[in-house]
């Protein structure tokens, strides 16, 4: 668990606003290096966003910022791939009509 960063932030800029409006999962390995990054904590290196959904509509994002760049890799994306899916399957009330 990291620093709280920003909570609220617009749509038009960042790593959070571009996976939320392409609908997919974006990975920064050097935050430096993406142009508009939203520098909310400064010991962030890089980055990894996952959009989530209610209702097949995306609704947020989980960002996981790190303080080394390059820090994820193929697997670990994958992992929290599935992690923000299964989030997305509550927050959709889903969860609800599974036995």
């Amino acid at each position: 668990m990291g620093k709280v960063a920003c909570s609220k932030l617009s749509l038009d800029k960042g790593v959070c606003a571009k996976a939320f409006n392409d609908k997919e999962v974006t990975y920064v390995r050097d935050v430096h290096e993406f142009k508009g990054h939203i520098a909310c904590d400064s010991a962030s290196k890089s980055e990894l966003v996952l959009p989530l959904y209610s209702n097949e509509k995306v609704i947020g994002v989980l960002d996981i910022d790190a303080p080394i760049t390059d820090r994820f890799d193929i697997d670990e994306i994958a992992f929290l791939d599935k992690v923000a899916k299964i989030l997305s399957t509550y927050l959709s009330g889903a969860h609800r009509l599974v036995s």
